[in-house]
C-alpha cells in the first residue's frame, strides 16, 4: 500500500484544487482519497489491520501540488536517436522530400540495439516530465519482426504506460506491409495473452499515412482491426498531397476511404489532420473517433495549421517524436492557435491534453486521468512555488503561462514510484552513454542508405 499524505490535488477536467487531501493506493488503483484520511490507513496498516499485513510505503507531500499523469497521445520513439543528427541529408524543399530524405532513411537504419536504446531513453525523458503514458507508433523496415517487444522492454524497465503499434506502409514493398501487419497482430497477442508488467501496455494497429497504403493493404489493416478488437492508429492529411492523392486515385476524402474499409471505431487514432475536410471530420466525428493534434511538429515540418481543431469532437495532445513533455506541447498548442487567430483559451487546451485519459480508458478499460477513488495510480508530485495564487479558476492558466516540466518531482505510475526527488531508481548514466554510442552507428548507417 502506497499513502500520499497532505496534497494539494489538482485536477485537470474539470479543473480543481484541494488542500490537505491524503491519496491511498494499492496495487494499481486509487482505493481511497480524501482530506485527513490517510492517518487511519496507517495506523491500521501498523497494526496488522489492513487485509493481509502488507507493507505500507508512505510520502509526505508537505502540501505539494499532486496532479493526474499526462498523457503523450501520439509519439514515435524511433526518433529518440535523431536528436542533433549529423548524417548527410538532403536538401528537402516540400514535406514528401522531408519523409524521403530524413525520416524514410532513418527508420530504415534501425536495428534491435537502436529501437531499444531509442525506447529506454525516450522513456526516461516522458517519466522525467511527468509524462505517465505515451501512445507510440513505430517503424523500423529493417527491423519488423519482434520490433515492438523491443519496443516495450524500454517502456517495462523504465516503467512508463503505453499503447504500441507498428506502422504498416507499402513503401517497401508488399512483404514490408504484409510483415507489419503480423507484427501488430502477433503483439496484439501477447499483450492479450498476458505479456506486461502491471498491465502497462496495450497494444493498436499501425499504419502510416493513407497515400502510401494500397487497397489490399487497407484490407489487411482493417482485418487485423476486426479480429484484434484493436483501433487503428494512423497519420492523415498532415500534408495536402495525402488528400490530394486520395482524390486522384479513389475519388474519396480520406475518411471516406479509412470508412469504407471499416478502419474507424472508437478506438481509431487518427494523426495531424491538418487537410482534413469538413465532411472528413464530420465522418470522424460520427464514428467518435479520436484525432491527435501535434503543433510543434506540424511547426518543424511546415505544413500548416489546423484551423479546425474545434470542429473535432475528441481532440488529444501528441508529440509526433519531439520528446514527451506536455507541458511544452501544451503551451506551444496554445500559442501556436492564438498567432493563428484561434478563439480558444487555456481551459480548451488544458481539456484536450486531459482528453489522452479517455483514450487509455477506451483501450485498457480502466479509468485515468483523476485523483480520485476507483481511478489507476498514474500520479505526479511537483514541486512548484507559485508567486500567484492557484484555483480552480486559473489552473489552465498557470500551465499555460506558468511551469514547465522541470517542477516534476516524484512519478507515480500503475501504483509503483518509477522517479522519486527527480532521481530515477537505477543509474542512467551508463544508459545515455551506450545510447550515444548507437545513434552514432545508426547515422553512419543511413549515410549509406539512398
Amino acid at each position: 500500500m502506497l499513502v500520499i499524505k497532505n496534497a494539494t490535488v489538482i485536477q485537470f477536467d474539470p479543473p480543481s484544487v484541494t488542500k490537505g487531501v491524503d491519496v491511498i493506493v494499492k496495487d494499481d488503483t486509487i482505493v481511497d482519497c480524501g482530506v485527513g484520511i490517510g492517518e487511519g490507513y496507517i495506523s491500521n496498516a501498523e497494526r496488522g489491520n489492513d487485509s493481509g499485513g502488507e507493507n505500507i510505503e508512505i510520502i509526505d507531500a508537505k502540501g505539494a501540488y499532486v496532479s493526474p499523469g499526462l498523457v503523450c497521445s501520439h509519439n514515435h520513439f524511433y526518433s529518440a536517436l535523431a536528436r542533433g543528427i549529423t548524417a548527410r541529408i538532403k536538401p528537402s524543399t516540400d514535406f514528401v522530400s522531408v519523409l524521403r530524405n530524413l525520416w524514410w532513411r532513418l527508420d530504415r537504419a534501425l536495428d534491435e540495439e537502436s529501437v531499444y536504446y531509442s525506447s529506454i531513453t525516450a522513456a526516461l525523458d516522458a517519466i522525467r516530465a511527468g509524462t505517465t503514458a505515451v501512445i507510440d507508433h513505430h517503424a523500423s523496415p529493417s527491423y519488423i519482426k519482434g520490433s515492438l517487444s523491443t519496443l516495450a522492454r524500454g517502456f517495462l524497465e523504465v516503467g512508463l504506460r503505453g499503447i504500441l503499434a507498428y506502422e504498416v506502409t507499402d513503401r517497401n514493398g508488399m512483404g514490408g506491409a504484409e510483415d507489419g501487419v503480423k507484427e501488430n497482430l502477433d503483439f496484439a497477442e501477447r499483450i492479450s495473452g498476458g505479456e506486461t508488467t502491471n498491465h502497462l501496455l496495450e497494444a493498436a494497429i499501425g499504419a502510416h499515412a493513407p497515400f502510401t497504403l494500397s487497397e489490399r493493404t487497407m484490407e489487411m489493416l482493417a482485418e487485423a482491426v476486426r479480429s484484434t478488437g484493436r483501433g487503428i492508429h494512423i497519420h492523415v492529411a498532415e500534408d495536402a498531397y495525402d488528400p490530394s492523392v486520395s482524390h486522384h486515385f479513389y475519388g474519396e476524402d480520406i475518411t471516406e476511404r479509412l470508412e469504407r474499409h471499416s478502419l474507424l471505431n472508437e478506438k481509431a487514432i487518427l494523426v495531424h489532420g491538418v487537410y482534413l475536410s469538413d465532411r472528413d471530420i464530420e465522418i470522424l466525428n460520427t464514428h467518435n473517433a479520436f484525432l491527435v493534434h501535434n503543433a510543434r511538429s506540424n511547426m518543424n515540418n511546415a505544413v500548416g495549421y489546423n484551423s479546425r481543431i474545434a470542429q473535432v469532437k475528441n481532440l488529444a495532445l501528441g508529440t509526433d517524436g519531439i520528446g514527451s513533455d506536455m507541458f511544452e506541447e501544451f503551451k506551444i498548442a496554445f500559442f501556436k492557435h492564438r498567432d493563428a487567430g484561434g478563439s480558444m483559451w487555456p481551459p480548451d487546451f488544458l481539456r484536450f491534453l486531459h482528453n489522452g485519459n479517455r483514450l487509455l480508458h477506451r483501450y485498457f478499460r480502466k479509468h485515468f486521468g483523476r485523483i480520485e477513488k476507483g481511478y489507476t495510480a498514474d500520479i505526479v508530485i511537483y514541486d512548484y512555488n507559485s508567486p500567484t495564487p492557484l484555483t480552480d479558476a486559473n489552473v489552465a492558466g498557470h500551465l499555460a503561462f506558468g511551469p514547465g516540466s522541470s517542477v516534476v518531482d516524484t512519478v507515480i505510475v500503475g501504483g509503483r514510484v518509477v522517479f522519486r526527488n527527480r532521481e530515477f531508481p537505477f543509474d542512467v548514466k551508463d544508459i545515455y552513454k551506450r545510447a550515444a554510442n548507437v545513434a552514432k552507428k545508426m547515422w553512419e548507417r543511413m549515410d549509406e542508405i539512398e
